[in-house]
């Protein structure tokens, strides 16, 4: 029975594993193609079934018949880390407040403003960008990093608070005893005992920052116009009647690589026995 298990458990592993990697096997081949190899049918093998070059990729760089990915690359970063790094700090210090003390104003309590905060992710974008729009006009930060920031900020500000209330609910409230029992203030036993023990959950917060701030493409679209391009804006430009597939294909696998390897280094912190022997 056991082994009818295991077969049957990596039997799905395995076919998932095959749904998730296939799209990025299909982009990577499609991005060594030119023309005439995606156009010429289905193929798989290199120098086997068709001839490789990299004129995908040197058109995502400013090569002829592209646009340079560099510049819009750079902006995406700065935004992506900036917000989320607002986020992170903002998100934290809210969750906290939310997971030890208690609030109350009427019939709202703490558990109705944490929804508060996860409710501004279920409005549809479309409904935001018109009150954004006007705001970064009113400020004059339109089609400026700035004001991207600022648009960013909150939509990830929710995703940091919904998942550190949650890390912070689970991390005992002796260690903030203790701290404050040593001379702490309520602040300096946050920074120095709770955020130490907190890694795991602000890798995760940040990896989800990082990830919906990255690939924000619609109010990138709507609030910016000719001086600031980000990633995503870069890519679409590239679409066209005929689509330059190879190309395409060559500025998403581009696209992604950063979550890639950010998934990868994190994946470190992301152990929850860092709290064991915390509480003495």
């Amino acid at each position: 029975m056991s082994r009818l298990y295991a077969t049957f458990k990596y039997t799905v592993i395995a076919i998932w594993a095959c749904f998730v990697a296939g799209p990025f096997m299909w982009a990577m081949t499609t991005s060594f193609k030119d023309a005439n190899g995606v156009q010429g049918g289905a193929t798989y093998i290199p120098w086997l079934q068709y001839k490789p070059t990299v004129t995908g990729w040197h058109n995502i760089f400013g090569g002829a018949g592209g646009v340079d990915v560099v510049h819009p690359f750079v902006n995406s970063a700065v935004i992506t880390v900036a917000a989320s790094a607002i986020s992170l700090v903002l998100g934290s210090l809210a969750a906290y407040g939310l997971s030890r003390y208690r609030f109350k104003a009427g019939f709202i309590k703490n558990s109705d403003i944490v929804f508060f905060f996860v409710s501004q992710r279920i409005m549809p974008p479309v409904v935001l960008v018109v009150p954004f729009f006007y705001l970064l006009q009113s400020v004059n930060l339109l089609d400026s990093i700035p004001g991207l920031v600022i648009v960013t900020v909150a939509l990830l500000l929710p995703i940091a608070v919904w998942v550190m209330v949650d890390f912070f609910n689970g991390i005992p409230r002796e260690i903030d005893e203790m701290a404050m029992l040593d001379g702490c203030s309520p602040f300096e036993a946050f920074v120095r005992a709770i955020l130490p023990n907190s890694l795991p959950g602000l890798t995760v917060a940040a990896m989800f920052c990082a990830v919906f701030g990255w690939n924000d493409f619609f109010f990138a679209f709507r609030l910016t116009f000719t001086e600031v391009q980000t990633l995503p804006q870069a890519v679409v430009a590239l679409n066209s009647s005929i689509p330059p597939w190879w190309t395409l294909s060559a500025a998403a696998l581009f696209g992604i690589s950063p979550l890639v390897l950010l998934a990868v280094w994190v994946e470190r912190y992301l152990s929850k026995g860092n709290l064991s022997g915390a509480v003495r």
